[in-house]
């Protein structure tokens, strides 16, 4: 173990703690009050060394049980023999802490002071009071406090500093610290939920799993897997903490370790009645948490989450067993403890068996099918199946499939099996898929069970294999031998689907929806109406993918079977608010799904990758990168995951280009560009945008522009006009003023649903013009309809106009506007803002070729990229240095971004 970890997120309390020991000042000294292991101890001895490196005599005394009985015990190496009197021995013994003290004064401090003996209390209230010498206390919350002690703070000799356990923002910070690098957001926020933010647990979990291998190092950031290791130094801790268990503590503690949360009735009548309840004494002592729910129950939780991890890990197996097997009876509905707890009003006769029982709600029956299944009771098949289901619903799929093979086991036959294969496929773990469907076909009898064996086949092929031939042939292959209509609806369903993915033609895909749409089925419905949303929200029609995503949730809900397609889903909802202009609903809306896809398989990755995507729209780009950055380093560990590697790294070199780190996002975009795959092509005019920026943040603006249009002409070709308005107002915004643009824009705002398309033909049409008044009234309109960006731009853009027109007054207003657009969009760095930030007396075909030429590119590679001789290349560099006065690169370089972060590499 590393002797000290950094003092983070405590800076603010270090100030407080050395402001109260400054000489003369009252209070004299600061008790710092908390939990244990929240750094209460660290914080101290750092004021304390901190006084001595300012020339103060220091001392240290820390109270503990066994010193407690002895007199001045907490002082023994300076206490005087008590024999003479405790009011002499308390003199000699303040002598002692005092001499040698010189002009710099004495500090004292004391661990645990609660814990503090009478006299060596006595004699920190002696201290205080005189006021010469300053204390520095901490005090472990909820514990009585001696007297003389706690009246110090409370009459204001003492300030009292109450020290919080970390937040996630300090958490973070400190594991960074500690690991030389940055954590990814989902494993920081794991972290901190585990330890709640307590220092100590937080310090022995991290270099246990470090040790371990579960916290490791990939694309330079840190991850965790997940799943603790309990190891005996942590053990030691939080058994110290937790204190000798009484035997009916015991059994509560550990029943609320397997099941929590419980009914506090159910966890009394599952423990031997005592003199004293045991779910009480285990309240009063700080090791369980009662809460009211909704309905006025009281539900009992263990008070902190590594206490769970450490009992579960010290369970022996047949205790182990044997209390499951005790929590799966008790949750079983019509048990005599179930009985006993009913909810009044719910429950309802059974003439058949004289027993009672009500509709079971999911979570109790999924946690007693876990219990159930390593319990000592023997297995239940039926309760196996229908939790698999169910975790499927809830797109959990690893509990799924584990419930999955207990089903398999006990004669479950293909739908067990078919819960398994689409649970495989979902986590896309190629290597075993095959195997699985092969199991699942040979189970098959029915056309409904052929063709809901050939949903994994066709998906696994297209989404995770990306093979969309191999794809469509099963699906021809499977449509040729069925011939149940309600069999076909399924194929008519996922044909639609995969043709909107592939963008092979939407009106043929919108066709097969109409047949898929109408059935009783939720799978077709669901597959329908996600189509119908994909390719609503890119044709302009915002109002019919609304539509659209509300039905496909509603048939969701009740498909277990392809439950895992919800992030699409959100996806395809979130990306047709961007597009129309809606980026404030984009983004409520992503962050809305957030942290409720945790279970699915890199669920927080893919919601990263959503909520990052409609950030970066907003005009957040720091905070979409940082979230897009997070959810490709957890996305490569799965392949492309369904695509969605692809769509991150899109939209993660956009966010480093808009930022202005022509490097990184060329990098990325690279990456980008090998991750492409032919089946997602309908979002290939993102890309288009991408290369646009990245090429853009290089200094290539007329390349730049090209790409731009380019993504519109291909979208434009498809029928996508959402899409095309977003990549035309990219030219835009990057200096586009061909009439074309201008015309085309102004055709499709008539067109395309939302205030995107309005925006962008406004600021089309100004720029056409020329017109300072018109692109700062664009730059207004579109500020306020959340697209902070490209008002930004329009801002630079009218500045520039009002400078040509000899208007500088109107031009200064608007460089401004432009700067404090740009610094809300978290330092922005398009070509429209730096032109204008540094006005220089160039052509655009020469600050094109001084950019390119001060990011380090030859002569020739220049005129590669813009399609020019290398003698025009030479000749635009001769005149350009010498209006700028300069006759080297690297003095080019500094003219055009004096503070050199433009091209920082990755």
């Amino acid at each position: 173990m590393t002797p000290d970890w950094p003092l983070t997120g405590r800076s603010e309390h270090l100030r407080t703690i050395e402001d109260t020991l400054k000489a003369g000042r009252d209070p004299v000294g600061t008790v710092l009050i908390g939990p244990p292991g929240v750094g209460k101890t660290r914080l101290a001895r750092e004021a304390v060394a901190g006084a001595a490196r300012r020339g103060a005599l220091t001392h240290w005394a820390a109270g503990t049980p066994g010193a407690r009985a002895v007199p001045l015990g907490a002082f023994a190496t300076w206490a005087a023999p008590v024999d003479t009197g405790a009011a002499e021995a308390l003199h000699r013994t303040r002598q002692a802490l005092c001499r040698g003290a010189g002009r710099g004064g004495l500090v004292v401090g004391v661990d645990d002071a609660q814990l503090l003996d009478e006299l060596s209390a006595l004699l920190v209230q002696q201290l205080a009071l005189e006021g010469a010498v300053g204390l520095v206390l901490t005090v472990r919350s909820g514990e009585p406090v001696p007297e003389a002690v706690s009246g110090l703070w409370q009459s204001g000799r003492l300030r009292r500093l109450d020290v919080p356990p970390l937040d996630l923002t300090e958490c973070g910070q400190l594991l960074a610290s500690v690991l030389g690098g940055p954590v990814d957001s989902v494993s920081a926020k794991r972290l901190w939920r585990l330890t709640e933010g307590n220092a100590l647990f937080l310090r022995h979990l991290v270099e246990g799993e470090r040790a371990a291998g579960g916290l490791y190092e990939a694309a330079e950031t840190w991850r965790w897997k997940g799943v603790p290791m309990v190891t005996p130094t942590l053990v030691d801790l939080i058994a110290a903490r937790m204190g000798e268990l009484p035997d009916a503590v015991r059994e509560i503690v550990d029943l609320l370790a397997l099941g929590e949360p419980l009914d506090i009735r159910l966890l009394s009548r599952l423990v031997p009645p005592g003199a004293v309840d045991p779910v009480e004494a285990a309240e009063e002592r700080g090791l369980v948490t009662v809460t009211q729910d909704e309905d006025g129950r009281l539900n009992a939780r263990l008070a902190h989450p590594l206490y769970g991890e450490v009992r579960r890990a010290g369970l022996g197996t047949l205790r182990g067993r044997r209390l499951r097997g005790t929590l799966a009876r008790a949750l079983e509905p019509g048990s005599t403890v179930a009985r006993a707890i009913q909810p009044p009003g719910t429950a309802r006769a059974d003439s058949s068996s004289g027993t009672y029982s009500w509709d079971e709600p999911t979570a109790p029956r999924l946690r007693r099918a876990l219990l159930r299944l390593d319990s000592d009771l023997p297995p239940d098949p039926t309760l196996s199946l229908r939790s698999a289901q169910q975790a499927a619903l809830l797109a959990d799929m690893p509990l799924a499939e584990r419930l999955a093979r207990a089903a398999l086991a006990a004669g479950g036959g293909f739908p067990a099996q078919l819960v398994i294969a689409t649970a495989v496929a979902a986590q896309t773990r190629t290597g075993e898929l095959a195997a699985e469907l092969a199991r699942l076909a040979g189970l098959a009898r029915t056309d409904l069970e052929h063709v809901q064996a050939a949903v994994p086949q066709i998906m696994g092929l297209a989404l995770i294999a990306e093979d969309a031939a191999a794809a469509h042939g099963a699906l021809a292959a499977t449509s040729a031998r069925l011939r149940d209509p309600v069999a076909h609806r399924h194929l008519a369903a996922i044909r639609s689907y995969l043709g909107v993915l592939g963008a092979t033609g939407d009106a043929d895909a919108l066709r097969d929806t109409d047949t898929a749409a109408g059935a009783e089925e939720p799978e077709p419905v669901l597959l329908a109406h996600l189509t119908r949303t994909i390719a609503h929200g890119i044709r302009g029609r915002g109002g019919q993918a609304r539509e659209a995503a509300a039905k496909a949730r509603e048939a969701m809900a009740r498909s277990w079977q392809l439950g895992y397609l919800r992030t699409p889903l959100s996806l395809a909802e979130v990306a047709g608010e961007w597009l129309a202009g809606r980026t404030a609903e984009a983004v409520a809306l992503a962050e809305s799904y957030g942290e409720g896809d945790l279970n699915i398989p890199f669920g927080a990755e893919l919601s990263h990758c959503v909520l990052g995507e409609a950030m970066l729209e907003q005009g957040r780009p720091g905070d979409a990168e940082r979230l897009l950055r997070d959810a490709v380093g957890g996305l490569r560990e799965h392949g492309n995951a369904g695509g969605f590697l692809q769509f991150s790294l899109v939209a993660l070199a956009r966010a480093r280009a808009l930022l202005g780190q022509a490097g990184p996002a060329g990098h990325t975009l690279a990456q980008a560009e090998a991750a492409h795959s032919p089946v997602f092509a309908v979002r290939d005019p993102e890309l288009w945008v991408t290369r646009a920026w990245t090429a853009a943040a290089e200094g290539a603006l007329s390349e730049a522009v090209r790409h731009a249009r380019g993504g519109a002409e291909l979208a434009a070709a498809r029928g996508h006009f959402a899409y095309e308005v977003w990549a035309l107002h990219c030219a835009v915004r990057l200096g586009d003023t061909s009439r074309a643009t201008a015309e085309r824009l102004a055709v499709l705002a008539r067109d395309v649903e939302g205030p995107a398309a309005q925006g962008a033909a406004r600021h089309a049409a100004a720029l056409l013009a020329d017109d300072g008044e018109a692109l700062r009234a664009a730059a207004l309109a579109l500020a306020a309809s959340g697209a902070p960006a490209a008002a930004a731009d329009a801002h630079a853009q009218a500045a520039s106009a009002f400078h040509r027109s000899g208007r500088t007054g109107s031009a200064g207003t608007e460089s401004a506007a432009a700067d404090r657009l740009a610094t809300d969009c978290q330092g922005l760095r398009t070509p429209a803002l730096l032109a204008w930030a540094r006005p220089l007396p160039l052509t655009r075909r020469e600050r094109e070729i001084a950019l390119l030429a001060a990011a380090g590119h030859s002569n020739q590679q220049i005129a590669d990229r813009l399609t020019l001789s290398v003698r025009t290349v030479e000749g635009h560099l001769y005149r350009l240095c010498s209006k700028l006065g300069v006759t080297s690169r690297a003095e080019l370089a500094h003219v055009l971004d004096p503070s050199g972060t433009s091209g920082s590499r990755p």
